[in-house]
Formats: structure tokens, C-alpha cells, sequence
């Protein structure tokens, strides 16, 4: 009975929310319409789905996200495995956190755009380049999400395992991993819309595909129209993203419930 009560209001908590996107998209479609915004500006709901049609009949529409979400992935993908081995280490390590320390504080402050002008020197307009701009914008983050939720683990349960005769590795294995992983994986939730963040800004300044590339070559014909598809896709793109990283996480985590 509970369960049925609580998918009852699951179900009426998504119909509100498909009621408010749908009174949305028809608000500012009859604001586009009575020409109390100019259309070149902001174009309307239909003048987007329409561009997308066109886009989608010229193989473009598909090419493009999947340029940009194979960049940020394999970019994400990177600064996660050197993130999550090295920030626990770091969190367990207070030598290896003195000689990392002053590194951390060069790299935490500098945004993703600030390495454009050196990768694309070191690599041109390639991939790779794209790939170490959302490493690099993502590793750093991902280093102090690892390192923070690494030091928040109860050091009583480490003492009482160690009391209890277990190794290094059993420590690790038995107490830290599964104590920290619950924040790290939330950590590198918000690291991969970081990631979409970096990929697009390095479109917009040197690529020949992607969702980024798509915005500015709208703008530079004055398409708004594929300019707004291009921001509309970049959200509904983080947004499956962000439901398939919820069902990886409770895969992983599937001990907690």
C-alpha cells in the first residue's frame, strides 16, 4: 500500500512537471507569435523544432552531439581515473598532501579557457585538444571532491579496524572506499556538467563539430534559431547524462538501501 501511495505521487509530481514545461514552451510561443518579442532575436518553439527537422534530415543534428558528448566523456572519463586513485591518497597521505598542496592551489584557480591558447599550441585543432580542455577543467575539482570526502571518514572506524587486525589494504578496502564513495560519485556528478561546460567553451573557439561549434556558427549567420536548438540540446543532453550517471550510482551503491 505504501509503495502504491508513493508511485501515486511520483507519477502526479512528473505530471505537474510535464504541465509546467508544456505551459512554458506555450507561453513563450504566444509571446513570439503576438511579436512582443522580435523572432530574430528569440525565435519561437516551432522556428526551433523546425531547424532541428532540418538539421536532423542533413545528418548534422545527430553528428554534432555525438561529437561533443564523446569529447566530454572521454575528457571526464580521464580526470576521473587519475582523480579518484590520487585525491585517496592524497586524503590518507598527509606527506603526499604537502608535496601536492601547492600544485592544487596553482591549477584550482584557473578556468578551463585559460589552457585554450596552450593546448591548441601544443595540439592544434585536433580532438586531443578538446579532450585535455575538459581534462583539465575537470581533474582539479574532481581531486578536492576525492580529497574532502576521503578526510570526512569517521577516524574511530579506521582505528577500530585496525584494532581488529586489518591491513592497509583491508582499511582501504573495507572502510574508506565504501564510506567516501557515496560523496564521490555525487562529486562526479557535478564534475560531468562541469565537463559539458569546458567542451563547449573550447567548440566555440576551435572546432569544426559539436554543439558548441553549431551555437557559433549560428550566430555568425544570425540564426538564432540554431543558436537556441544548440542550447536546448546541450541541456537535454547533460540531462541524460545525469540519469544515466543516477543509475550507475545506485548500481554501485546498491548496498545503502
Amino acid at each position: 500500500m505504501a509503495e502504491k501511495k508513493e508511485w501515486l505521487r511520483g507519477s502526479a509530481l512528473l505530471t505537474l512537471s510535464a504541465v509546467s514545461l508544456l505551459a512554458f514552451l506555450m507561453l513563450w510561443e504566444l509571446i513570439c507569435r503576438a511579436g512582443v518579442v522580435d523572432t530574430v532575436f528569440l525565435p519561437a518553439p516551432s522556428q526551433v523544432l523546425a531547424r532541428a527537422i532540418r538539421m536532423w534530415d542533413q545528418h548534422s543534428l545527430i553528428a554534432n552531439i555525438a561529437a561533443s558528448a564523446r569529447r566530454v566523456m572521454v575528457g571526464f572519463l580521464a580526470a576521473v581515473v587519475v582523480s579518484i586513485p590520487l585525491g585517496i591518497m592524497l586524503g590518507t597521505s598527509k606527506v603526499a598532501r604537502a608535496v601536492f598542496d601547492p600544485i592544487l592551489s596553482f591549477l584550482r584557480p584557473l578556468p578551463s579557457m585559460s589552457w585554450i591558447p596552450l593546448t591548441l599550441l601544443w595540439f592544434g585543432i585536433t580532438e586531443t585538444q578538446k579532450y585535455s580542455i575538459v581534462f583539465m577543467g575537470a581533474v582539479t575539482p574532481a581531486l578536492l571532491y576525492v580529497i574532502e570526502a576521503t578526510q570526512g571518514i569517521d577516524p574511530i572506524l579506521i582505528r577500530a579496524a585496525r584494532n581488529l587486525g586489518a591491513n592497509r589494504w583491508q582499511v582501504m578496502r573495507e572502510v574508506i572506499l565504501p564510506g567516501c564513495m557515496p560523496q564521490i560519485l555525487s562529486g562526479m556528478k557535478v564534475i560531468l556538467g562541469l565537463s559539458w561546460t569546458c567542451v563547449i567553451s573550447a567548440e566555440l573557439v576551435a572546432a569544426k563539430e559539436g554543439l558548441g561549434f553549431m551555437i557559433m556558427n549560428g550566430k555568425e549567420f544570425f540564426q538564432t534559431d540554431t543558436v537556441v536548438l544548440g542550447m536546448v540540446l546541450i541541456s537535454f543532453t547533460v540531462l541524460i547524462t545525469d540519469v544515466v550517471f543516477r543509475l550507475i550510482q545506485r548500481s554501485v551503491l546498491s548496498w545503502q538501501r
